[in-house]
């Protein structure tokens, strides 16, 4: 038993020692092909899983090596989904105040290029943007390069609106105004989705956690379930399948709220 509880948290330290890695090329490698940080999590976690049979020479052990490190990359994976979900709800903020300076400074009676540096001043992202103004480029194309961006998808509608106005001859501030209003407005629509999605999110995780709370009762009660788990063949089947299945659950779950928020 203390054997088997030290691999588990050998193997869980190992794998998530990758976020501790030299993380400033895997980051460019990220924006490049996105699997560079799965891979190296990966590689520690393989690592890991090798050193721990190697070390043990016990099935035993080496099984439950390989289900804690491949729990360590879905639950990582999860998470990355989580923080991605997060940067781009910041994102999409940062969309709407920036539509709405524009509209601001426009109206003020800013020129378009001195509005354009105000706010790039704020949200360096914004930077080609202004940079295409200075040269002559063609600005709403270069809004529509930074919409790609995750939760920037709305500056396409600033692109269109910068385009048309200068097409149409119609008012840059006013156009960018009514881009605001409706930005603002689709805005409040995903804060109540987000809040209705984050009731679901919860109880999800509280049914995963739920076997914890189950193995600590029946460890309290006198049996010996994390021994079953940890250390017999068919615990770590139950293991692996319940692991599985929880992460299954909450990968469905974001699965589904994705689908919600598009």
């Amino acid at each position: 038993m203390t054997t088997a509880v030290g691999v588990a948290v050998a193997v869980l330290a190992a794998a998530g020692c990758a976020a501790l890695l030299p993380a400033s090329s895997g980051r460019m490698a990220d924006a490049r092909t996105g699997s560079a940080p799965a891979l190296r999590v990966g590689l520690v976690a393989g690592a890991a899983v090798l050193v721990t049979g190697w070390v043990s020479r016990t099935p035993t052990v080496m099984a439950l090596a390989a289900v804690l490190a491949v729990t360590a990359l879905g639950g990582r994976r999860l998470w990355r989904a989580a923080r991605a979900r997060r940067t781009a709800a910041a994102t999409a903020d940062r969309v709407l105040e920036t539509c709405a300076a524009l509209a601001a400074e426009l109206g003020s009676g800013r020129s378009a290029g001195a509005a354009l540096d105000r706010v790039t001043a704020d949200w360096p992202a914004l930077a080609p943007v202004a940079e295409a103004h200075r040269v002559g480029a063609d600005v709403p194309a270069a809004w529509r390069a930074l919409a790609t961006t995750p939760g920037a998808g709305d500056l396409r509608v600033v692109g269109a609106a910068w385009q048309v106005a200068h097409r149409t001859g119609e008012g840059l501030a006013d156009t960018l105004r009514r881009v605001a209003d409706g930005l603002r407005a689709d805005a409040a629509t995903r804060r109540v989705v987000s809040g209705e999605l984050a009731s679901a999110r919860a109880t999800a995780r509280l049914v995963a956690a739920l076997p914890l709370l189950a193995l600590t009762m029946g460890n309290g009660a006198g049996g010996d379930p994390w021994g079953f788990l940890l250390g017999h063949p068919v615990g770590l089947a139950c293991l692996a399948a319940g692991l599985g299945l929880g992460l299954a659950g909450l990968a469905w779950i974001e699965a589904l709220a994705r689908e919600v928020d598009r």
